[in-house]
């Protein structure tokens, strides 16, 4: 389990509530937990400073950002659970955790045909590399694909006469 690469602990509550869930399960399960260890820690769990986040399946409890849009989106896939972080208990946890590893419910399925279709490429990236150097060269240098930004003046490029409008403006301000 863990929170992602932004956040680290969720504070020594909802810490409890997550450990006793885990505690709760028949599997083992690897926690990346950076916080203080919780009290209520089953054998079943083990802290880990680093997790890699591959082959996981998801039980999202979405705090910041973009994440409830994102849980939303792997929910009507059929690949995810959400959980609220106001309202989360040790059973709701619990059962949400069960719903998901089990293995009558179409999560894993789901996940690995997403997975398929993430990684069906038309091409290898060698091939691609390949096809796009060659692109390059027989349009001599691929003008209609580069941004208008080479066009630009070196000090708008890099936006020095916006950062002189600001500097002039402060200075009457302060003047």
């Amino acid at each position: 389990m863990t929170l992602g690469t932004l956040l680290s602990d969720l504070g020594p509550d909802i810490s409890e509530i997550i450990a006793s869930a885990f505690a709760n399960l028949p599997q083992k399960v690897v926690w990346r937990h950076l916080g203080k260890r919780p009290k209520s820690l089953g054998n079943n769990t083990m802290l880990v400073e680093w997790l890699p986040q591959n082959d996981l399946l998801v039980l999202g409890i979405p705090l910041i950002f973009d994440q409830y849009d994102n849980m939303v989106r792997l929910k009507s896939r059929e690949v995810a659970e959400i959980l609220e972080v106001t309202t989360l208990e040790v059973e709701s946890m619990t059962s949400a955790l069960k719903n998901i590893l089990d293995p009558k419910k179409p999560y894993k399925q789901n996940m690995v045909k997403l997975s398929q279709l993430h990684l069906d490429k038309p091409m290898k990236p060698i091939d691609s590399a390949l096809f796009w150097m060659e692109f390059v060269m027989r349009h001599k240098g691929a003008a209609h694909l580069r941004t208008e930004s080479y066009k630009l003046p070196w000090y708008a490029y890099h936006c020095l006469d916006v950062i002189a409008v600001f500097v002039a403006f402060g200075l009457l301000i302060i003047a």
